[in-house]
């Protein structure tokens, strides 16, 4: 009796734990094409239609795709805003960022930082997260 009582518990635990286990992605973003920051924004989307509004989306922007997150040059500020209040993540490298000497305020308010873009996408592939190649 223990013993089948134990079993069922690990099953519903299980069972339970893969229920409840939302999708996990992210894109690295390394170009300025913006034609590449539109299809960035529509697969954000479609990930979210198909796998569920709970997915965990962070996109990171490093190199050239940083301007994706910048207030002067990014032509997606209104879709990465209205994504950013849904839940998806955006940041931009530090690193990057002081090669350009670019500050924090010149990135969207929505838009947080890492210390290293590359670095992050290798720590969330570790984790377990799915990851996305942004363009080229």
């Amino acid at each position: 009796m223990k013993k089948t009582f134990l079993a069922l518990a690990f099953i519903f635990c299980t069972v339970s734990a893969f229920s409840q286990t939302a999708h996990r992605v992210v894109i690295q973003l390394s170009t300025n094409d913006t034609l590449a920051w539109k299809g960035v924004i529509g697969n954000i989307k479609h990930l979210r239609e198909e796998l569920g509004n709970e997915t965990e989306v962070e996109v990171v922007a490093h190199s050239n795709g940083i301007e994706f997150l910048t207030t002067a040059k990014t032509t997606q500020a209104a879709e990465i805003e209205s994504l950013s209040k849904a839940g998806v993540k955006f940041v931009g490298c530090e690193n990057t960022m002081k090669m350009r000497k670019m500050t924090k305020d010149q990135l969207l308010p929505v838009a947080g930082t890492v210390s290293s873009g590359v670095a992050e996408v290798v720590k969330k592939e570790e984790a377990g997260w799915s990851y996305l190649k942004a363009g080229f």
